[in-house]
């Protein structure tokens, strides 16, 4: 397929121009004068160069990659019809459709974006992170920094000590257990062949702990209503994490809160003014869902 520079420039022009800041989470300022999106706006919300945004949209430039259509895609919260589009345009065939689509729906990041000050992640039926607010960086570790089968918070449970140390030792046999049984049941969903089954090959062949629980056939283990973490920097939380589910994307969006009046209510509070880049280095990489369960 050959780039359409004219239909892909026309096609973001009018995508960016029919974006309102709050449509993304952006806030309108009082001496806005344009409407929709500014090229910058749209490039930071894409994780590109201005320049580079704005030469697309004047048909300049090299033929953009699929990685960075499928951000652009994201950036200006594109249907996956549009995403399709979008990829035709720039000379790429779309990928196809399931449940191992990481592109995020409107819908879902609409909600996203306006829970900047909450601690709140999107993840995969596998437990791979794709958006995590500030907050909820500064709560479970930075996980954009994991690739391959470590992305799935499951595999890094059995097969990195470091994943567990956010939680009480002794609640770790029952999350051992649930991640297990979670894997299982998004197997049960997609069969021989998946991503499912190739995560729980690569567990049976490193994890001892992860195959005695897989011998047991145990689905359907659900975590406590309350959760408790231990963090680093203000100690032990008591939080309920309440999901909402795209069912037809399969991911989920995880908030989590804590009762009024509470000491952990408190401690959220301050999470969100420490935020992420204060964390301590060996807090950065603990995160992540179990599959096809809340944390």
């Amino acid at each position: 397929m050959r780039i359409d520079r004219t239909g892909l420039a026309e096609f973001l022009r009018h995508r960016r121009e029919s974006l309102q800041p709050e449509d993304v989470g952006l806030i309108r300022g009082p001496r806005r004068r344009t409407g929709g999106l500014r090229r910058e706006e749209v490039a930071a919300l894409c994780h590109m160069s201005t320049d580079y945004y704005a030469r697309l949209e004047r048909e300049r430039g090299p033929q953009p990659s699929e990685q960075m259509i499928a951000s652009i895609a994201q950036g200006l919260h594109l249907s996956l019809d549009e995403r399709d589009h979008l990829l035709r345009l720039a000379g790429h065939q779309p990928p196809p459709r399931g449940a191992s689509t990481e592109h995020v729906s409107p819908g879902l990041l609409r909600i996203f974006d306006r829970l900047g000050d909450t601690p709140a992640e999107i993840v995969t039926e596998l437990g791979e992170t794709l958006r995590q607010t500030p907050p909820a960086i500064a709560l479970t570790g930075d996980a954009s920094r994991f690739t391959g089968p470590a992305r799935s918070s499951g595999y890094r449970w059995f097969t990195d000590p470091s994943s567990r140390e956010l939680h009480l030792p002794e609640d770790h046999a029952l999350l051992s257990r649930m991640y297990a049984a979670g894997l299982r049941g998004v197997l049960a969903m997609r069969g021989p062949g998946s991503r499912a089954a190739h995560l729980a090959d690569l567990l049976l062949e490193r994890s001892e702990e992860f195959r005695l629980l897989w011998e047991a056939h145990e689905v359907g283990v659900h975590p406590h209503e309350v959760k408790r973490y231990q963090h680093p920097e203000v100690g032990l939380l008591e939080l309920n994490c309440q999901t909402l589910l795209d069912p037809h994307q399969a991911h989920r969006l995880m908030v989590w809160t804590a009762a009024p009046g509470t000491e952990s209510y408190d401690k959220l509070q301050v999470l969100a003014v420490i935020g992420a880049q204060s964390l301590s280095p060996a807090h950065r990489g603990i995160s992540g869902s179990a599959p096809g369960h809340r944390r």
